[in-house]
């Protein structure tokens, strides 16, 4: 482990901007595909790219202002002492690797991860369970500064605080580096893309990143047998879709005018829901001037397939 600048007074454009330099903790779980909000397109876009990219929302905010009331809870809870860091390491056999940690714990060769989350995600923190990618976070830390364990700590907004220990594992840390290396060395280096994983974040990310297309054709290559593919699931998903509406529909006649029924398996509804919506053609022909004040124009891709 190797500080790479010091974090004390460095401010968040020159710290997005560090971050580019490597993978970091919050970047290992989508480069193995773990993360359920990040892909390993995202990652490469950031590193690859000049452009900082500087996300941030509610969530994030909160997240960053109650870290010192998780540490403080940490500490009481388990009755260890923690330090700051205030500064962002790399390891020196694989300088790629970036390790920007919450806490390091005093008198052990261990670290603090600090995490708030929703009541809506507290099921992914029961039993003593982990979200996948912050235990790869946890390793990515381990690996980066060669520690024993690394500690995890979370408080679920208003129902409970928790803390666990993850010990080091070199099977999983070896596999991680490999991991981190191939991506790093077969994408951002060359500044090949990934390929994509088929999950909705990836299509968001596409989309931003080729947000508008600009009216010319290219030939069509190397594709015929995924778009045969397509086709095939095309058909699948038909058949499939098929089936689910005539179950809908026999649940349908059995309920009648009732609106529900249940069982000690099921509960099927079916119940009546109101909603509002603006006539925009009769808005349109009345009041054209209002209508247009308050018309708005968004731009999309739209993507169809069609066979030659």
């Amino acid at each position: 482990m190797k500080k790479l600048i010091s974090t004390l007074n460095l401010d968040k454009e020159n710290w997005l901007q560090y971050r580019k330099h490597g993978i970091g903790g919050s970047d290992a779980g989508a480069v193995c595909g773990l993360n359920p909000y990040r892909t390993a397109m995202q990652v490469y876009y950031d590193k690859a790219s000049d452009e900082i990219e500087d996300i941030d929302n509610e969530a994030m905010r909160q997240g960053r202002e109650l870290e010192e009331y998780v540490a403080r809870r940490f500490c009481e809870a388990s009755g260890k002492k923690v330090r700051r860091a205030n500064a962002m390491y790399y390891d020196e056999k694989n300088p790629f690797m970036l390790a920007d940690v919450d806490r390091m714990i005093v008198g052990e060769n261990a670290g603090l991860e600090c995490k708030t989350a929703s009541p809506f995600m507290a099921d992914h923190w029961k039993d003593g369970n982990i979200p996948v990618s912050y235990q790869i976070q946890c390793y990515h830390y381990m690996a980066v500064c060669n520690a024993d364990a690394w500690y995890i700590a979370v408080l679920i907004y208003g129902k409970e605080f928790k803390y666990h220990r993850i010990d080091r594992d070199d099977d999983i840390i070896a596999n991680l580096i490999q991991i981190e290396k191939e991506f790093w060395n077969n994408h951002i280096i060359p500044k090949i893309i990934p390929a994509p994983d088929g999950s909705k974040t990836a299509d968001l990310a596409i989309a931003e990143r080729f947000k508008t297309s600009h009216g010319f054709t290219i030939p069509l290559a190397g594709f015929d047998e995924r778009l045969r593919r397509r086709q095939e699931l095309l058909e699948v998903m038909d058949h499939m879709e098929k089936e689910k509406r005539q179950i809908d529909q026999e649940l349908k006649i059995y309920l009648g005018d009732a609106e529900t029924a249940e069982n000690e398996h099921y509960r099927v509804s079916w119940k009546n829901i109101s909603r509002s919506s603006l006539d925009e053609k009769r808005l349109k022909a009345e009041e054209p001037e209002l209508y247009e004040k308050y018309r708005r124009i968004t731009t999309s891709r739209r993507f169809t397939v069609k066979a030659a």
